[in-house]
């Protein structure tokens, strides 16, 4: 707001400095509570903004508990470094001694010793070598036949199998080959062909590196060997030192041998990580609660400095829905021996409000029914029919316990063969051309191996064949290709459902007659139909999932087998942690307590910005109004002035005249 200067010049009196008081006097007020009521409102926010904070943060931890996957997280020991390992969810708890009597080996050769590495020439012609199933021919002339050049070669191929290298050993060189891999299996063997001093297996020119059968004209400085070792006295043999076949979920690594102090591995529920998310859990609800409690509480002896959100109704709901969760008993687990966080040791403190946590008493829980204890804080899933397996539930899945009824069972895509199979099956080049469509997949050609098959053996040779087509691998497709009584081939989709299928799309007429086999489609698979809680469900392959709009909406389940008719229940917890998510997102969300309360707060702060411009406007046209005032009050002033002058000037005038008559 500019002064007017001008003004008071005619009086001196009604000056702008006045107009300035003037209006900051009825400005003053107003402002005064405006800027009091922002900052009550602005502290808000920020008190809002640090529990909508701490919210999330305890909805996290909330997350974690409510994750099946968590209670079957496994822990791997060892009692000897020699073995060492990891166990996956797929594991199962137990214990197995290991005894490691040797460990798997590359294989290493090396030529005798050169005087150089990179001058003599070694030989010329084309050196192969085979390692498992892979072989490399690498053809070597006058440029690069050194024991360098040879190395050079080699190393330059891809998918050898060898690594080589050029040592110095101190009285000479040596050329030495090692097997990129461990195992008998990826043993080494070198040939020579077009040496040129026309012998290829000689041990002079270039046939000096020959490795093979009865020609052993390269050192073999350590032999290829396997793993050997003892699983709870089972005698065990692989071709690498670390494997994950041999426990179901468990990864192993062999380190050493310890035949004198073997090895005990457990595999047990890591309690531990357990312990640790359900502290957590506890320690971001004590912080929420610490922070709501804080702004709520009166103080008797001094009203003036309770809290900022005393008799706030939102906050009061948000800690006292979130006790509710935690401290109420879980649906479902009504008959379990652990029903609640109180039987977990999670216990509430009366005077401050606040949880302790007694870590003993959930691993005890633990050790004595793993499963309650995951029903208490996550989502979960029960059924009484062994074939029957709780898959997952949806967001309007509601907790109870539902029957299930099925009238169709799930099967596969399969084909049949129509003719017998002989004792035996000869292929060769007439008959050893076939192409098949999984799923719809296509298997594009497929070569069958020449040979001789026994009816099992031709079964496990075109598995094989189809499942190893890169097209079947990289849609995640297979089959299973047995022989039925009638020495029939079947081959089946490990699919179920309608859209498993299996069929023959091509093939020489040699292979059809011989292999029982026609041109087309085989079965189509069936989807499973059944309902769950009297409601017809949707099937899709094994899978079953409850009707949009029904209590069991989402609610998926999968039927493996069995009959139909009546298949028991299925029954679906909501624990603690799953229960928080749900509510901490109700909170969280668009129509929330907390969401509502921000959008308040900030139309408050809205109106009073409103009422700023509303004021500034209101002090602008006070101050336009009182200086119009002041400037017509100044000019009557300054005339009344004037005419004060000239009759003091004629009276004066007339007093002068008067006095000289005299």
């Amino acid at each position: 707001m500019a002064n007017i200067s001008s003004v008071g010049i005619g009086s001196g009196v009604l000056t702008s400095d006045l107009i300035d008081k003037l209006v900051a006097a009825e400005k003053e007020p107003t402002e005064l509570r405006l800027n009091a009521k922002e900052e009550a409102i602005t502290t808000e926010l920020s008190v809002f903004g640090q529990i909508q904070s701490a919210i999330t943060d305890f909805r996290l931890s909330s997350r974690s508990l409510a994750d099946p996957d968590l209670f079957q997280t496994l822990n791997l020991s060892s009692s000897n470094s020699a073995v060492s390992g990891q166990a996956s969810d797929d594991a199962q708890t137990g214990s197995f001694t290991i005894e490691v009597s040797s460990l798997a080996t590359s294989q290493s050769l090396s030529t005798n010793v050169f005087a150089d590495s990179d001058t003599t020439e070694v030989g010329t012609g084309t050196l192969t070598i085979a390692v498992g199933s892979q072989s490399t021919d690498i053809v070597l002339d006058a440029n690069n036949n050194s024991l360098d050049g040879i190395a050079a070669a080699i190393n330059s191929q891809n998918d050898v199998g060898v690594s080589a290298s050029v040592i110095n050993v101190g009285s000479g060189f040596r050329l030495v080959l090692t097997s990129d891999e461990t195992g008998l299996e990826n043993a080494m063997e070198i040939t020579v062909s077009g040496d040129g001093d026309g012998n290829d297996t000689d041990a002079t020119g270039l046939s000096q590196l020959v490795y093979s059968g009865a020609n052993l004209n390269i050192n073999q400085n350590q032999p290829p060997s396997d793993a050997t070792f003892e699983l709870n006295g089972l005698e065990i043999t692989r071709p690498t030192n670390s494997f994950d076949d041999v426990i179901n979920g468990v990864s192993l690594t062999l380190s050493g041998t310890n035949e004198n102090s073997p090895a005990v591995i457990n595999i047990s529920r890591d309690n531990d990580v357990i312990a640790e998310k359900v502290a957590d859990f506890v320690e971001k609800f004590n912080a929420v609660e610490q922070i709501i409690s804080e702004n709520t509480a009166f103080n008797p002896d001094n009203p003036a400095a309770s809290g900022l959100l005393l008799g706030d109704t939102s906050t009061r709901n948000i800690i006292s829905q979130i006790r509710s969760v935690v401290g109420q008993g879980i649906a479902g687990l009504e008959s379990a021996t652990v029903r609640s966080t109180a039987d977990l040791g999670i216990e509430t403190n009366k005077d401050t409000g606040q949880l302790t946590f007694d870590k003993s008493v959930l691993i005890s829980r633990l050790n004595t029914d793993p499963e309650a204890v995951a029903g208490v804080f996550s989502d979960q899933g029960r059924t009484t029919d062994g074939q029957v397996e709780f898959a997952r539930a949806g967001l309007n899945t509601k907790v109870g316990t539902y029957g299930i009824d099925i009238t169709q069972i799930a099967t596969r895509g399969a084909y049949t063969g129509n003719v017998s199979l002989g004792v035996s099956t000869d292929i060769d080049a007439d008959n050893d051309d076939i192409s098949f469509l999984i799923d719809g997949t296509s298997t594009g050609p497929l070569t069958l191996d020449t040979g001789s098959y026994t009816p099992a053996e031709l079964a496990a040779q075109i598995q094989e064949k189809i499942n190893a087509s890169e097209d079947m691998q990289a849609a995640g497709k297979s089959v299973i290709v047995t022989v039925d009584g009638s020495d029939q081939l079947q081959i089946s989709s490990v699919e179920y459902g309608s859209t498993s299928s299996v069929e023959i799309s091509g093939a020489d007429t040699n292979s059809l007659a011989q292999l029982g086999l026609d041109l087309g489609a085989g079965v189509t698979g069936l989807n499973v139909e059944g309902s769950i809680d009297g409601v017809a469900a949707v099937g899709s392959g094994q899978f079953l999932t409850g009707a949009v709009g029904s209590d069991v909406e989402s609610l998926r389940v999968l039927i493996g087998g069995g009959a139909t008719g009546s298949r028991g229940s299925v029954s679906y917890i909501e624990g603690v942690g799953e229960q928080m998510v749900d509510l901490i997102n109700n909170f969280l969300g668009a129509n929330g307590t907390i969401s509502a309360k921000n959008e308040r707060l900030n139309a408050q702060l809205e109106a009073i910005s409103n009422d700023r411009v509303s004021l500034a406007n209101r002090i602008e046209s006070l101050n336009e109004r009182l200086v119009r005032q002041f400037t017509a009050a100044d000019i009557a002033v300054s005339r009344l002035n004037s005419t004060q002058d000239f009759v003091k000037a004629q009276l004066d005038a007339l007093l002068s005249s008067t006095t000289n008559k005299k």
